[in-house]
């Protein structure tokens, strides 16, 4: 019985020494992901602000109201006190050359 018991506590410390590194092991690549995922988001949203720099004014106005604002198509023309079609049109073409711009493969 005492054999069973030793044999027992040996397999729980070794059980307990297990789940001691797994978390160890998972909470390092956490922290080096989290890094990485960070420097790159920072790299993209330098990115993006470049571009968005390259655009007219109308353009960037327009796509910064949509996409940052939140608002609609109708909202942007409402605010911006332009018709609904040259609105699409320019953020169509703001778009364009965002994706020109960061390098995006495809259409849209």
């Amino acid at each position: 019985m005492a054999h069973r018991r030793a044999v027992d506590r040996a397999r729980s410390e070794q059980a307990s020494t297990n789940r001691d590194l797994a978390v160890a092991t998972r909470s390092a690549e956490t922290d080096f992901d989290q890094v990485t995922d960070t420097v790159v988001n920072r790299l993209e949203a330098e990115q993006v602000r470049r571009c968005l720099g390259s655009l007219t004014e109308l353009q960037r106005e327009s796509i910064t109201l949509a996409y940052y604002g939140g608002y609609t198509y109708p909202e942007v023309a409402s605010l911006l006190d332009a018709k609904l079609p040259a609105i699409k049109a320019r953020m169509r073409d703001g778009l364009v050359r965002l994706r020109d711009c960061l390098g995006i493969a495809g259409k849209w």
